[in-house]
């Protein structure tokens, strides 16, 4: 299955879907742009917008917990349609991320979203006005179609934008603002009906779209469609109008220069030895992060919750999402201090051990009988081994998989590599979601077990494949895995950095 080869294309083809007010319109050198005037905060404000996105996905994902009952009552809906609703944003994900990547090569990371949101803002509008179960699934998939592609290319753009030294903790922005669209949404499922609360799904969507006005598309991006011009200013404004920006042009365009030498893109060539390990990689890391079971667990918290003593099992469950948030952003101030291989051991470790001990509860409480001396312990074993479990996830498994997925791959191509990286994670998530059902029928102590065992697995997958990225420009990576990536188990690339510095004594030699 081949793609068109856009290496070889005109560059005045592919101009920018939506340009920014800083943007000069073309890169034919016929205006020239606008200097944008910023510094690395323009960066963080950039992320903070598109960060809207993954604030939509997270509210879509969190809208059906809070509205259950009330959509069931007043659409007559049977519990197995609802539970259709529910899976059908994955749905929905999956063909979006199908063709995410295509889109934003074509596109741009800043059109990719202008795609996304239409669709994802239709999908609310058909959701205020449902009256069948038909437009009901309609607007679901609508919802989860924009949902695929903007998993896919705000972490992307996010990672294109962000100085090195900031790209972990950026990075992270997505994953919390998933987490944040979540609590936003059990938040206000407390207070509004449901047709009110899909209305508020569409705010955050919408002040993207507008937003999107007002930021530079990816200086890569522009690089690799011959906009030169745009390319330098996108550059000097993101890294501030007094910062040198000559080394990081001149490494963005010698890969640009390098990447116009590639024989057209074929899916099989992703399976390359030089391409085959990043690819690894991310689809590895991607299909562990759900098979980590943390959909199992958010799914069963509002019964552990209840088994545990609690009247309202939806204020505890803010609660938990609110932990998340907290989390989250606790591992965003560790990303380019701690590095992501240590934080994503360290949360796989803590993921197997808590699934092991929410397992290990529920194996009580099928071998004694109740009610019994040990009935609050066990209670208690399994709330806090959830807790834990959540603490856990946040500060690796959540974010870390995006951002690896966002820097692993060659620009030329991150395109079809990322949608089906992206593709993996959003079918994980909904097989993972359709059969724990019937893995809690089988067994709930051994369904967690199961989690606990894939999660250790994750350790031993990181420790032997998954290099430390911290610190480094997307250039410097893909030349690291172009070399053959050997010492992926160091913590340092060390094998890049005696390149690199052969390569500046050469250059300096001639």
């Amino acid at each position: 299955m081949g793609m068109t080869d856009e290496n070889k294309m005109d560059p005045k083809i592919r101009q920018p879907l939506l340009s920014s007010k800083h943007s000069s319109g073309s890169s034919g050198g016929r205006k020239a742009p606008t200097k944008h005037a910023g510094s690395a905060s323009y960066a963080i404000g950039c992320t903070a917008l598109v960060a809207l996105g993954p604030i939509s996905f997270g509210f879509a994902m969190g809208f059906s917990s809070p509205v259950q009952q009330s959509i069931i009552n007043s659409l007559n809906l049977s519990l197995s349609q609802f539970s259709m609703f529910g899976s059908l944003v994955n749905v929905g994900a999956m063909l979006g991320a199908i063709l995410s990547g295509k889109v934003a090569d074509y596109c741009g990371r800043k059109g990719a979203l202008v795609v996304a949101a239409i669709p994802h803002l239709l999908g609310w509008i058909l959701t205020v006005f449902a009256q069948n179960v038909v437009m009901l699934y309609t607007a679901r998939l609508l919802v989860g179609f924009g949902v695929g592609i903007i998993s896919f290319a705000v972490p992307i753009y996010i990672a294109e934008i962000a100085p090195r030294q900031l790209r972990g903790t950026l990075g992270t922005a997505n994953q919390l603002a998933v987490t944040i669209g979540i609590v936003l949404a059990y938040f206000a499922g407390l207070f509004l009906e449901w047709r009110y609360l899909a209305a508020a799904g569409m705010i955050p969507c919408t002040l993207l779209l507008i937003g999107l006005f007002f930021i530079p598309e990816s200086p890569r991006w522009l690089g690799k469609g011959g906009h030169d011009e745009e390319l330098t200013a996108a550059l000097q404004a993101l890294r501030g109008k007094d910062a040198d920006i000559s080394s990081e042009l001149n490494d963005i365009k010698s890969a640009v220069e390098e990447m116009k030498l590639q024989p057209e893109v074929k899916f099989s060539d992703l399976f390359e030895r030089r391409l085959s390990r990043p690819l690894l990689i991310a689809v590895g890391l991607s299909v562990l992060q759900q098979f980590s079971g943390i959909n199992a667990i958010m799914f069963y918290a509002g019964a552990i919750f209840k088994s545990a003593g609690f009247s309202n099992s939806n204020v505890a469950t803010l609660g938990l999402g609110s932990i998340q948030v907290f989390m989250t952003a606790v591992a965003a101030s560790l990303m380019d201090k701690a590095g992501r291989r240590l934080l994503l051991m360290v949360s796989a470790g803590g993921l197997a051990v808590s699934a092991f001990l929410v397992g290990f509860s529920f194996y009580l409480q099928e071998q004694l009988s109740h009610p019994s001396h040990m009935d609050t312990f066990i209670s208690m074993l399994s709330l806090i081994s959830m807790l834990v479990y959540i603490i856990s996830f946040s500060l690796g498994m959540g974010a870390i998989p995006w951002i690896i997925m966002s820097e692993v791959f060659p620009n030329h191509i991150k395109g079809i590599a990322g949608s089906l990286a992206t593709l993996a994670n959003w079918a994980s998530s909904w097989a993972v979601t359709m059969t724990f059902n019937f893995m809690l029928e089988w067994s709930a102590a051994g369904s967690f077990w199961i989690f606990a065992g894939e999660c250790a697995f994750t350790v031993v997958f990181v420790a032997l494949l998954v290099p430390e990225t911290r610190g480094r420009t997307l250039e410097e990576i893909e030349a690291f895995f172009k070399i053959g990536g050997v010492g992926l188990h160091s913590d340092g690339l060390q094998e890049l950095e005696l390149q690199t510095a052969k390569n500046k004594k050469d250059d300096n030699d001639s």
